[in-house]
């Protein structure tokens, strides 16, 4: 029989998929344990004026699908008006058939505007008009929206010279929804332009009341950050660079290395590695030393198109994924830690789906048994989050470690509207469990596996960040 589109049983292909969603996977809560969410607008709780301001202002995904369809920039991150921008967006939706936006488009203004229409060049006034509404009523606040999809945990991303004022505004008013800050240092390592660098070091030193002009002036600019973000509730590091450095160095050729790039000179290729090296092992026993949990995303190779970075800045959807050589220095990296028994609980992301193999049994080498799911195979990320990419990293993760272990979906979203993400996961992953249960593959048995579920949609995250 032909399903509907996006009816209740969306990519749920057997009954027992259907079992599986609905009786345990649809109700459970949400933790985004990464996420690049304004913490301002969520103290402020904010209320969007229109759509277009929750839906397309930052939204690089979008906004690369349009440019492929021959959107002019103006539209995407240009001076046109709001409705303008949406318009071109709606015209755009038909043309991402089987791309993940035409299932999150759908999803999202169905789970937050009750709209069932398909969004298209006709239906884009009456959708535009109805969503916006709704949008500036308090009922789709900003908090408003996280607690309609059950979201009980939010961890930002956050540069370890803030301020943290928004969360902790958020902590004082003792807000429902938990809004935890995460250490984000990779500014602190990018060396490569010594004027930007050294900027961001003096930004540094004022947020930590410290003057570095050594190495060690770094280090502990850093522990002092690190310090006060602990006092502020973080417990979780991210880093998003492009592989893992874990070179050789010696303490005495870091220290020469950072001199030379605060006096303004450039560092050579090995030495950046060397420095970058050093900084990215200090940061990782800075966690293990307070507990936190580390994540690591890598493989994305940042801002291709020069002309663009240089006319809009960073994130702006000009990356792509990478094809670095991950798994010897990774080995190297998490082998340091761990010899000196300063592993810290660890996430690792990949963004090439050539390496998921790898990354699966890459961790598996460090899980010593001293909690389960230690070191983890994160979740598909950025241009995997979508159906294949979600089920390959199941996949791998199934065949070289423990799926029932797995601390489950993020959102890695600048939108408050991207939690029917969670659900696209969820629904996939009874998909394949259902399907192996009416094939015999696994036990028949709807309660075994129903826990599991559970486990990944929620429990293992709650039991693996302590929130």
């Amino acid at each position: 029989m032909r399903k509907k589109f996006l009816d209740e049983n969306f990519l749920l292909n057997t009954r027992t998929a259907e079992q599986l969603y609905h009786d345990f996977a649809r109700d459970m809560p949400i933790i985004d344990y990464h996420c690049h969410l304004p913490p301002a607008q969520i103290a402020g709780d904010t209320s969007f004026a229109n759509i277009t301001q929750a839906w397309l202002y930052g939204d690089h995904y979008k906004w690369r699908a349009m440019r492929i369809n021959g959107v002019h920039e103006s539209y995407c991150t240009g001076d046109q008006t709001d409705y303008d921008k949406f318009e071109k967006w709606a015209a755009t939706v038909p043309k991402t058939l089987r791309n993940p936006l035409y299932h999150w488009t759908h999803l999202e203004l169905q789970r937050y505007f009750g709209i069932n229409d398909i969004l298209n060049a006709d239906s884009a006034r009456a959708i535009y008009d109805h969503s916006s509404a709704l949008l500036q009523q308090p009922s789709h606040s900003v908090r408003n929206l996280l607690r309609s999809r059950n979201v009980k945990v939010v961890c930002t991303t956050d540069d370890p010279a803030d301020d943290l004022q928004y969360h902790q505004q958020m902590k004082a008013e003792n807000l429902d929804i938990r809004v935890f800050p995460a250490f984000r240092p990779d500014a602190s390592m990018n060396a490569d332009n010594p004027d930007n660098y050294n900027r961001y070091l003096d930004k540094l030193a004022a947020a930590a009341n410290i003057s570095i002009h050594t190495y060690d002036d770094l280090l502990q600019a850093l522990q002092s950050r690190h310090d006060f973000f602990a006092a502020n509730g973080c417990t979780v590091s991210d880093h998003g660079i492009e592989e893992i450095y874990a070179d050789d160095y010696t303490e005495s050729e870091v220290r020469a290395i950072f001199g030379k790039i605060r006096s303004g000179k450039n560092a050579t290729f090995t030495e950046l590695r060397q420095l970058k090296s050093a900084l990215l092992f200090e940061l990782a026993v800075m966690d293990w030393r307070t507990g936190w949990v580390q994540q690591y995303h890598l493989g994305a190779l940042r801002n291709n198109n020069s002309r663009m970075m240089q006319q809009l800045g960073p994130d702006t959807g000009w990356d792509s994924i990478g094809d670095f050589s991950q798994a010897r220095a990774l080995a190297r990296f998490l082998d340091r830690l761990d010899t000196k028994d300063q592993l810290t609980k660890t996430i690792i992301y990949n963004l090439n789906p050539a390496d998921n193999e790898l990354m699966a049994t890459m961790t598996g080498n460090f899980n010593d048994g001293s909690i389960a799911g230690k070191v983890q195979f994160g979740a598909a990320w950025w241009f995997l989050d979508q159906k294949e990419g979600m089920t390959r990293q199941m996949n791998a993760l199934s065949n070289m470690g423990l799926l029932s272990r797995f601390v489950g979906m993020l959102t890695d979203s600048r939108s408050f509207l991207s939690y029917p993400r969670h659900e696209y996961f969820r629904r996939l992953l009874c998909d394949m469990l259902g399907e192996e249960m009416e094939k015999g593959e696994i036990p028949d048995d709807i309660q075994l596996v129903g826990n599991m579920v559970q486990d990944i949609c929620y429990n293992n995250a709650k039991t693996y960040f302590g929130w």
